[in-house]
């Protein structure tokens, strides 16, 4: 094969292969959940107030939960892939806006977390847990 005709296959891979690289989740060195920052009661305090939630009545319970572990949030990856199509840090970033009050994944992974934190299972096992009932 010559040079000309080996150009366009050589661009064609290397294109799919940037593609696939920005499609697949950014992995920390726990996987794909991020690293929790510490800063409780500055997390706690970004969670948006249940009293601006509309349209959905479980929401605002599922933001009070969140406000009281929002660390443990911090550090968990939102299986409803928030982080690819919006840009999201966490499943914590869900609840900085209404964003997870419209998401029965996000509320379930809170609800999951906050169970599990009440057992006191480490985030290890929360990652765990979250990744088996949610993952894909």
């Amino acid at each position: 094969m010559r040079l000309k005709q080996a150009v366009p296959w050589v661009v064609t891979v290397l294109a799919l292969g940037a593609a696939a690289m920005l499609l697949l989740p950014a992995r920390s060195a726990n996987g794909h959940h991020p690293d929790p920052r510490t800063d409780r009661e500055a997390l706690a305090l970004t969670v948006l107030p249940a009293a601006s939630l509309t349209g959905n009545p479980d929401a605002a319970e599922v933001y009070d939960i969140a406000r009281q572990i929002p660390e443990t949030l911090d550090g968990l990856y939102c299986h409803c892939h928030c982080k690819e199509s919006l840009g999201h840090r966490s499943l914590l970033t869900c609840f900085q806006s209404e964003h997870g009050s419209q998401c029965d994944i996000c509320m379930g992974e809170v609800r999951l977390a906050a169970q599990m934190r009440q057992q006191r299972k480490t985030i290890a096992e929360i990652r765990a847990a979250v990744d088996k009932m949610y993952g894909s």
